[in-house]
């Protein structure tokens, strides 16, 4: 059995600097850029990875939530505590001299860990927690 990671959702607090940040500054496709109302879910990848997709999606969109708790995910979204996404390049130091010259919020310059890792970590324009790890020679 094979099982593939196919879409992931990250929330957006604004759909025009989140697309311009994951096209512009991340090098993604746009796949698909839907709007409902006052909504918009946009759908970003890798040209090079066609079967794995981010949805941008506005958060605390479900009618099931309460208005309180649309306003702890809210806080959460600011704070960098409600999604992570880890990606990996080969250029690490490449991509992290683009993500700082867009102006992205740097949480950690590109450093050795621990655990045998060279990373960095950034958030994106809705506070998103983002890791990105140098891929293996």
């Amino acid at each position: 059995m094979k099982i593939n990671i196919h879409v992931t959702f990250l929330p957006h607090t604004d759909p025009e600097a989140s697309l311009a940040f994951y096209r512009d500054t991340l090098g993604f496709e746009v796949r698909n850029d839907v709007g409902y109302e006052d909504m918009r879910w946009i759908t970003v990848g890798d040209p090079q990875q066609p079967d794995t997709a981010i949805v941008l999606t506005p958060p605390a969109v479900d009618p099931g939530l309460t208005d309180d708790e649309r306003r702890v995910i809210g806080e959460l979204i600011a704070k960098g505590s409600y999604a992570t996404i880890v990606l990996a390049t080969d250029e690490l130091d490449e991509l992290f001299a683009r993500v700082e010259a867009s102006g992205a919020d740097i949480v950690q310059e590109p450093m050795e860990q621990d655990w045998g890792v060279r990373d960095f970590a950034f958030r994106d324009p809705a506070g998103n927690t983002a890791r990105v790890q140098q891929l293996p020679a």
